[in-house]
């Protein structure tokens, strides 16, 4: 069966796959420790499944408008409002299939074929794919281990040409943790202002920030460059629900309406129960978002002091998200050449499912997932810790 070109720029998401392996082994009855999920294990707070369960007893199960019922995307503005101190109408949000359509969509509405886009790594894997089908090229901007895989203005000014469009932030990111300071991000954007660069800003693990960083949004920039920048952003990571599929996007309203045409074509509205479970999320109590970052910084603290007795690792300290991405090629050899090997004898020999840094644009990498019990994580990050001993 012949399928179209554009399926040549597309690569299988190699978290899902790598997923997909470990599910197999334990249907085979293997014993698999999971470093490899990109979701919370906590459940959805109880108020938000509440007001989802009221939506349904209330019938209110029909057609909403494309980019959301109106109190809905008041909400995401009041949620920027009490957390940013940054006034965002609402006819600048659109609700999206979980971040990663309103990721999709946004590049569709702004770039033209030919259009560059930095992409600082490494990076979600998702970004250059995206890209692609939306007709752009991708252009990764080297980061390193050594800074905290953060880029600079310089590293970004080398990488830009005159056909660059746009540029992707990530910031919590995934897969490092990587947070960049307000400070940082301000440098960031005038830098993109003087060159008439675009800026997406994937801020989807915004609330999970560890102590002594602080959060901070390119949403404060948007209110100043409106034409320069879009947020986006969802309830997955920060609120536990990865499953509800609840993203959104802050952009320029008439790049909000240009979105809201693709999505009218292909999606239409999200679902109308998890609009209302999203008004719950963003206007209700924040403290159960507290306590899971709590947890989540533990974890953190606990799976560094274990990479900190692997002799030959080095792994900067994550200021957010959940994922902890230390350099192992000093452990390569001529049967474990590369991130893509070890991962796979990981799983195989070890029973430890992670994720190759090839994947995300690093290939001294992997990256490993702290939304997971304590038990868990410490039993295979020692495990692993012996197996990386063994390849000498």
């Amino acid at each position: 069966m012949r399928t179209a070109l554009r399926m040549r720029l597309v690569a299988p998401s190699a978290t899902l796959g790598m997923a997909a392996k470990a599910a197999d082994l334990r249907r085979q009855g293997k014993a698999i420790l999971d470093l490899s999920a990109g979701e919370p294990d906590f459940n959805t707070p109880q108020h938000i499944k509440d007001a989802a369960k009221k939506a349904i007893d209330d019938n209110f199960t029909r057609y909403t408008p494309v980019p959301g019922i109106p109190t809905l995307r008041e909400a995401v503005t009041g949620y920027y409002k009490k957390i940013y101190g940054v006034p965002v109408p609402k006819e600048a949000v659109i609700a999206t299939n979980g971040g990663k359509q309103a990721l999709y969509n946004l590049f569709l509405a702004v770039l033209n074929p030919g259009d560059e886009v930095l992409v600082p790594a490494p990076y979600w894997v998702s970004y250059p794919d995206m890209i692609r089908l939306a007709g752009g090229e991708p252009v990764a901007v080297p980061s390193s281990p050594e800074n905290g895989f953060l880029v600079t203005v310089e590293d970004l000014d080398r990488a830009a040409t005159p056909a660059t469009r746009a540029m992707v932030l990530n910031s919590p990111s995934n897969p490092t943790g990587a947070h960049y300071t307000a400070e940082q991000l301000d440098a960031i954007m005038a830098w993109a202002v003087s060159r008439g660069i675009y800026i997406v800003s994937d801020e989807i693990y915004d609330r999970l920030v560890y102590e002594p960083a602080k959060p901070a949004s390119m949403a404060g920039c948007f209110a100043m460059y409106p034409d320069n920048v879009a947020v986006v952003g969802g309830l997955a990571k920060s609120f536990a629900m990865t499953g509800w599929r609840m993203g959104y996007c802050i952009a320029h309203p008439d790049v909000i309406r240009a979105m809201s045409t693709l999505q009218s074509q292909s999606t239409s509205n999200i679902c109308s129960i998890v609009q209302k479970a999203a008004i719950a999320a963003l206007t209700g109590p924040l403290d159960c978002v507290e306590e899971m970052r709590q947890a989540f910084a533990r974890r953190r603290d606990l799976c560094l002091s274990i990479i900190r007795t692997w002799d030959k690792a080095f792994c900067p300290v994550p200021a957010g998200a959940f994922y902890l991405f230390p350099s192992l090629s000093a452990y390569y050899n001529e049967a474990v050449p590369n991130s893509t090997a070890l991962s796979e004898a990981l799983l195989t020999e070890a029973g430890i499912a992670t994720v190759p840094g090839v994947a995300f644009g690093e290939d001294r990498c992997v990256r490993l997932s702290y939304a997971t019990s304590d038990e868990t994580l410490e039993k295979a990050l020692t495990k692993m810790g012996d197996f990386l001993k063994n390849l000498g």
